[in-house]
């Protein structure tokens, strides 16, 4: 599937998505342009907004011109771990290695495809209902909206940076206390999978500390204030805090000095990169008042603490 990427210009800055995306895929009618906004196939800075919202420069905007319809979503039997539920939205606890929605070398299995099976009014919203998103091999929290209230609702929540998110991390390296990383990013022009820090990207704000250390390894939280692709798997990267079986920023596979025989393989062929989304907090739709969730450790990550507990 091709995807197509554009970087927003001073020319555009302020404009609706619509219709600066109408401008920047010529090849494309306004019309469709909109479908494909509402049905979550182009995103800004990896997250959904609507048609009217304005964008700015430096957004990146990523198109994947299905020209089919949505009926290509469809429902499929897949477990689904329901951490919480209300009447206007669902929290998910995500198991690494699922996708989130259909896209680019992704036909089916994914978490929009299950939502689709065991939520089927969620395919009357953009995404099935997805409001955000984690990378493939990153488990954790998800909200899920079930109403077009709640999706707009939250979807302000994110682009006003009041929706709390705490990840929990396995990192080569010893942290000591606290610390910010204030770096900007960017999509890596020689390698377009990976991001990079730069000082013409966009803002990215993490806060890490430190939960425990084991003798060449840190077991940290990040909060995270803005939600730019990558962010915390590039912050950490580039302040020499790889994580644990990130085979994109991460590639060699690092081990700290003395780091047993025992342990040592558990490390280098742990699957995925070693983060978990722990917490999310946001005002209630509802009261007005703040709701917080927050679930444990899979059981990769907890067989991976333990081992680093033996150090």
């Amino acid at each position: 599937m091709t995807q197509l990427t554009q970087t927003i210009s001073i020319d555009f800055h302020n404009s609706r998505l619509d219709q600066a995306a109408t401008s920047l895929f010529a090849d494309y009618s306004r019309s469709q342009i909109q479908r494909w906004i509402e049905s979550g196939n182009l995103l800004v800075n990896g997250e959904i907004l609507r048609a009217k919202d304005k964008i700015q420069e430096g957004d990146e905007l990523i198109l994947e011109p299905i020209l089919e319809n949505r009926v290509s979503w469809e429902a499929e039997d897949i477990a689904l771990n329901v951490h919480h539920e209300e009447e206007n939205f669902l929290i998910i606890n995500k198991p690494p290695g699922l996708v989130m929605h259909p896209g680019a070398g992704c036909n089916n299995g994914t978490l929009a495809n299950a939502l689709a099976f065991h939520y089927p009014q969620l395919i009357k919203l953009p995404r099935c209902g997805i409001v955000h998103r984690l990378d493939k091999d990153t488990s954790g929290l998800l909200v899920i909206a079930k109403t077009e209230k709640f999706r707009s609702f939250f979807v302000d929540k994110l682009q006003n940076r009041e929706v709390f998110k705490q990840y929990e991390a396995l990192v080569v390296g010893q942290v000591i206390g606290s610390f910010s990383i204030d770096l900007a990013i960017e999509r890596d022009p020689r390698n377009r999978i990976k991001m990079r820090t730069t000082d013409f990207g966009r803002d990215a704000l993490s806060h890490v500390s430190l939960i425990k250390f084991y003798n060449g390894y840190s077991h940290i939280a990040v909060e995270i204030e803005t939600g730019r692709t990558h962010q915390i798997r590039v912050h950490l990267s580039h302040h020499r805090l790889p994580i644990i079986g990130d085979r994109v920023y991460n590639p060699r596979n690092l081990i700290a000095k003395d780091t047993n025989k025992e342990v040592m393989p558990l490390i280098q062929h742990f699957p995925r990169q070693a983060l978990h989304a722990s917490q999310i907090g946001f005002e209630s739709i509802d009261t007005g008042e703040q709701v917080q969730f927050e679930c444990p450790h899979p059981e990769d990550m907890k067989s991976l603490i333990g081992s680093l507990a033996t150090l």
